[in-house]
């Protein structure tokens, strides 16, 4: 049963205007079981002054683009009424006409364009109208007998529309249906969802969830719950074995999708989605079509399904089954456009967005983190209704054609132009090491500047996911993980990039630029301190640059290292010979897995700094003194120092280091790679030979 979350005394503090809309609206979209993300729209008819302060009736409603959930008033469009109601007169409209007749209606040019359902509230004679996509409603709807199923629930009291894409036809439809029925108090659209009205927002919401509640509660008389989806034909492995099993082929996954354009990807286990990918008829109900119109353009049309045998926990074989299933995926679906393309058609990329695993549950691909979990979030919904309309009957959906109108609507594909420009490191995965300090958390906030998810390992957990937090906060939740990792501990760089994969499904770039530093005279130089050089910077760029290695190659589609050397890389600093040593083999191993790297797709260059004394975890220890005392002056005159050595007489910042990692990370640097880059201000000694 879903909750009335109406507080009356916090609409009580808001005007009855725009305000209480906008409550109204984040009520409806906060219960997924109410309101699909993106989808459903909410409207209000009131009085306002125009320019001249003449009273107009005007109607608000949702814009296109907008999440009922989290929208605010700048998200509604105010439309004259007036200029409205005549369209009720004429006996059709194109949608091109519509949109183009509501431009001309907006009270306000600078408000987005109207929902796509906009004239459904303006045919409708009451103040407060709501479209939803419930669960329990959509079961009904999507259900062979759904309309006498209504009729046992609702009596007489509901107008049943036929499918019908949105737009004047179907506001039509419902407006008359609602005129001929005296008794109607709620609209159900066959294949689509329920609108409902009242006289005041409160009104309004309140029918929304007593008509869902009571159709929850019929369907939950009806269900027999040992037989849900057939009932079970396989069980769930243990987490930790779906863990193990995914974190190898979720970077398999990701390379099979990405062919055309790199998607993210997500993996799902609830209870739910386990549920059902392990059922008798799974594959059949699945294979049905889309739930609801507003899944398609997220979910396309149907999922890929792996039939695969979890109690065999043969890995290689669901390898196999998913590279097929996903070959076969890419041709019925090209296909599939090509039987009911329009001129003008543009194929979106012919990958599947939801994947269902027996035994494992549910992955899900997407442009971005975010994309991925809407696509995760809108099959669960998908679930939920094939649960109830097979408690009712049988399970329906659109057929081919009406799913492909619906995917490929300009109306629908206008949302998605909304959607912010894609940048330089969108879709690409980026793995940090020491992303805590002043190189490494300027380079994963350059990155996420441009689009990029980041994973920001090192050793400071608490420093890490300070980092994490505040991109978050910026940037979007999941834009950027933390995770703790020593670098010379073999068990915690494979656990961070298995981390990885079951986070974004595999990562496109790694910086390896965890460090440290010593300082002593050859002859002073300890066992100890020659193996804490060789184990951090030396080891630790091994296992990182291995690990990331493997998951490129499993992806098979390129990537894209960067080592943080040193101007010691190629300069015999005094007193340093552990650390010039090492820094040395770290531009030398560069070069190695260049080579190696190239028949992949995978570049692997170096950045040589110098001094970088901000934000530096470093220069804050025991070397600032030793530096200084090598150089006979004085700590705090460090700075100057290495300023006055450079030919350009500059200090070296952590974003100076941070644009030449981003440029051997970009496609502008595509053709490039064994190469290293001194970001050093020019000091002569250090010139590259």
């Amino acid at each position: 049963m879903v909750q009335n979350l109406w507080n009356q005394e916090t609409a009580e503090g808001m005007n009855k205007g725009l305000e209480e809309l906008v409550y109204r609206s984040n009520l409806l979209g906060a219960d997924r079981a109410v309101c699909n993300w993106g989808g459903g729209n909410t409207s209000m008819k009131t009085i306002e002054k125009d320019f001249r302060g003449r009273d107009i009736e005007v109607m608000w409603v949702k814009g296109s683009g907008s999440d009922l959930a989290t929208m605010g008033a700048k998200n509604f469009t105010g439309l004259h009424l007036e200029d409205i109601r005549p369209l009720m007169e004429r006996d059709e409209m194109t949608d091109e006409e519509m949109v183009e007749y509501l431009s001309h209606c907006m009270i306000d040019s600078s408000h987005p364009r109207a929902s796509i359902e906009t004239l459904l509230h303006a045919f409708l004679p009451f103040k407060h109208v709501d479209h939803t996509h419930p669960d329990a409603i959509i079961s009904i709807c999507c259900a062979d007998n759904g309309k006498e199923i209504a009729k046992e629930i609702y009596g007489d009291r509901f107008v049943w529309v036929p499918y019908i894409r949105p737009g004047f036809t179907l506001s039509k439809m419902i407006a008359e249906g609602v005129q001929n029925n005296p008794n109607a108090d709620l609209v159900l659209m066959e294949k689509h969802g329920l609108v409902v009205w009242g006289e005041t927002a409160k009104e309004s919401y309140d029918k929304t969830i007593a008509v869902i509640n009571e159709a929850e509660q019929y369907i939950q008389a009806q269900m027999d719950k040992t037989t849900v989806f057939g009932g079970q034909k396989y069980k769930s492995l243990a987490e930790e074995e779906q863990k193990d099993i995914l974190a190898q082929v979720l970077p398999i996954i990701r390379g099979a999708v990405s062919q055309d354009q790199k998607m993210l990807l997500t993996y799902d286990h609830s209870d739910d989605v386990l549920e059902f990918v392990n059922s008798q008829d799974a594959f059949t109900l699945s294979q049905v079509g889309a739930a609801c119109p507003d899944h398609l353009v997220h979910t396309k049309r149907v999922p890929l399904y792996i039939d695969w045998d979890p109690s065999s926990k043969d890995v290689a074989q669901l390898i196999e089954l998913i590279q097929s299933g996903i070959e076969r995926f890419k041709d019925e679906y090209i296909a599939y456009f090509e039987r009911n393309q329009h001129e003008g058609d543009k194929m979106f990329e012919p990958v599947p967005r939801v994947i269902l695993i027996p035994g494992l549950g549910m992955v899900n691909s997407g442009k971005s983190l975010s994309a991925a979990n809407v696509s995760a979030g809108l099959y669960h919904r998908a679930i939920a209704v094939m649960k109830g309309a097979t408690a009712l009957g049988h399970f329906v959906s659109l057929n081919e054609n009406e799913s492909y109108n619906i995917e490929y609507w300009p109306l629908e594909l206008y949302k998605l132009s909304l959607a912010p420009a894609e940048a330089e490191f969108s879709r690409k995965v980026a793995f940090v090491t020491g992303g805590a300090g002043g190189i490494g958390s300027a380079t994963c906030r350059r990155f996420v500047s441009e689009g990029a998810h980041v994973v920001i390992a090192d050793l400071n957990l608490e420093g890490a996911e300070k980092v994490a937090s505040e991109i978050n906060e910026q940037y979007g939740e999941g834009r950027a993980i933390a995770v703790k990792m020593d670098v010379t501990s073999e068990e915690q760089v494979q656990a961070a990039f298995e981390q990885a994969a079951l986070t974004y499904g595999g990562v496109d770039i790694i910086v390896n630029n965890a460090g440290l530093a010593t300082s002593s005279p050859f002859d002073e130089t300890s066992l100890k301190e020659w193996n804490l050089n060789m184990d951090v910077l030396g080891k630790g760029y091994f296992l990182v640059a291995r690990e990331a290695f493997k998951q490129m190659k499993a992806q098979a589609t390129g990537g894209s290292m960067v080592f943080i050397g040193s101007k010691n890389s190629i300069y015999a600093g005094k007193n340093v010979t552990a650390y010039s040593s090492v820094k040395a083999l770290e531009a030398h191993l560069a070069r190695c897995i260049a080579a190696e790297g190239g028949e992949y797709g995978i570049r692997v260059n170096t950045v040589l700094p110098d001094a970088i004394l901000q934000g530096s975890a470093i220069w804050d220890s025991k070397w600032r003194e030793e530096r200084a005392q090598a150089y006979g002056i004085e700590p705090d005159q460090l700075e100057e120092h290495y300023r006055k050595r450079t030919t350009l007489l500059v200090n070296i910042y952590p974003q100076d280091v941070a644009e030449a990692i981003a440029f051997f990370a970009s496609s502008k640097s595509a053709k490039t790679t064994g190469s290293m880059l001194t970001v050093d201000g020019g000091v002569p000694a250090a010139f590259t030979r």
